[in-house]
């Protein structure tokens, strides 16, 4: 399984990551629909304290929030998802 292993917020819903396989890149989070608990990440100040947590091998915010780092994996290279991960409709 692939991990996040660094991440840095470039701007507000743009990361640059670096995974396990040594791909790194920009995502852009702006393309995503953000509701529920993802809504934060819209606040600049919220999103630039991300960081990576090494439990979980993928990028967080304070109060738990995460993204899957398959579907972090798969907006940066356009591979396709693994059968069991789900996107949003």
């Amino acid at each position: 399984m692939v991990e996040v292993v660094e991440a840095k917020a470039l701007a507000p819903l743009k990361l640059w990551l670096r995974f396990s396989d040594r791909r790194e890149g920009v995502v852009d989070l702006g393309g995503l629909e953000l509701r529920g608990a993802l809504e934060r990440l819209r606040d600049a100040e919220f999103f630039e304290q991300a960081y990576v947590d090494p439990e979980l091998g993928t990028v967080a915010w304070p109060g738990g929030l995460d993204l899957d780092p398959l579907v972090l994996h798969h907006l940066l290279t356009g591979e396709p998802l693994p059968g069991n991960v789900l996107t949003s409709p």
